[in-house]
């Protein structure tokens, strides 16, 4: 009976794809109503992989390619890339249909052209998003294309200085384009991760770097955090590149001004976690680079916010795994580490936590710890040799 329904809902699905593929056709001079089928096409094909490879099938997708550079009328554009962001988002071999170097120049003439309003580029940079998402392909095509450059351009350019002090960044629609382009160079440099991509990326750190310096909104640091930490993160000569330009120095500040705040609410204890994950990200691969956080009192900050008893099981492994990387090879880190109590506090980790990544953390920091006083311990052993 159950398998009669699913064979039932499959040919009503298919039946209205059809219908709607064939009322975008005969409406070309009705915007509205082309504008109303996709929404519709959409609302069958989200989250649908079935749907969404049957409308390919039957010439759909391409179709709705060809629709939205076009149509003379800017809500069909839109509403046509929306649709077809979503049906790549759906299915794997949509997304291989369309993710081709003709698409990204399609994309990236919506983004030049004078005449396109926030909303329009808004549905380029998300299609991009989905092209790219999961993609060697698509992350290569972002690239030799130029659009990643042009991603970059409007990362550095689409919010001014006042809007990155936002009230209600919410319905503003600069900041939301910004947001999306954001994501998009995320999923430029990462997963797979991009080495290309991310070395191109960071010519932006400058930009980055200024604004976390002049704003602690979290709408704005916690999209730049990620932005970051996914382009630095397993790439050493674009950690060295963020840390020449003082990025860890900023970071840093930014974790005190947070951590400063009095009482530390709530919302500046989760961005402070944010901006943590985002220094592990910049020293994981190279812990010598640590030592530069030293004269902040990084590792006294990190504690402080360790013993704050709503953080998630998660937030506690970023932050015992940064305190870790901080105190691999630094011996101020690790001076500071047990000056501040870290060491019991570490043991009490391991003894009441149940969760094996947790206690894996903290048997790192612990190991650091021991190679600190055997080495200690060396040393003064040689002293007493000398006497």
């Amino acid at each position: 009976m159950n398998s009669q329904k699913v064979q039932i809902n499959q040919c009503d699905m298919k039946t209205d794809l059809n219908l709607l593929l064939e009322c975008l056709k005969y409406q070309m001079d009705c915007p509205l109503s082309q504008k109303e089928a996709l929404i519709t096409i959409y609302s069958i094909c989200q989250q649908n992989s079935e749907a969404s490879e049957y409308f390919r099938e039957i010439g759909g997708l391409m179709f709705i390619n060809d629709l939205a550079k076009s149509s003379a009328h800017c809500i069909v554009k839109e509403a046509a890339l929306f649709t077809l962001g979503i049906i790549i988002e759906s299915n794997v071999y949509c997304q291989q249909t369309l993710c081709t170097s003709a698409l990204f120049e399609d994309l990236i003439l919506f983004l030049i052209k004078k005449d396109s309003g926030v909303n329009l580029k808004r549905m380029s940079v998300y299609v991009i998003l989905v092209l790219v998402s999961n993609n060697k392909n698509g992350q290569t095509c972002v690239r030799d294309t130029g659009c990643i450059s042009l991603l970059l351009q409007l990362f550095r350019t689409t919010l001014s200085t006042s809007e990155k002090n936002l009230s209600d960044e919410t319905s503003d629609p600069c900041y939301q384009l910004w947001c999306s382009v954001c994501s998009t160079l995320c999923a430029c440099v990462n997963n797979p991760q991009n080495e290309d991509n991310q070395n191109i990326c960071c010519s932006v750190f400058p930009y980055a770097k200024e604004w976390l310096e002049s704003c602690t909104e979290p709408g704005i640091v916690r999209p730049i955090c990620s932005f970051l930490g996914l382009t630095v993160a397993n790439n050493s000569y674009v950690q060295k590149y963020f840390a020449s330009i003082g990025g860890l120095d900023t970071l840093a500040k930014v974790l005190l001004e947070l951590m400063h705040d009095s009482c530390l609410s709530h919302s500046s204890m989760k961005l402070a976690v944010v901006v943590t994950k985002t220094l592990d990200a910049c020293i994981a691969n190279n812990s010598a680079m640590g030592v530069v956080l030293a004269k902040y009192h990084t590792v006294s900050e990190l504690l402080k916010l360790l013993s704050n008893e709503t953080l998630s099981t998660g937030e506690k492994i970023s932050i015992i795994l940064t305190i870790g990387h901080l105190t691999e090879v630094c011996e101020e880190n690790q001076c500071e580490l047990l000056q501040n109590n870290g060491l019991p506090l570490m043991i009490q980790v391991l003894t009441e936590s149940q969760d094996e990544e947790l206690i894996k953390a903290a048997t790192f920091v612990l190991q650091n710890c021991k190679q600190m006083t055997e080495q200690l311990s060396l040393k003064l052993y040689d002293k007493s040799l000398n006497v």
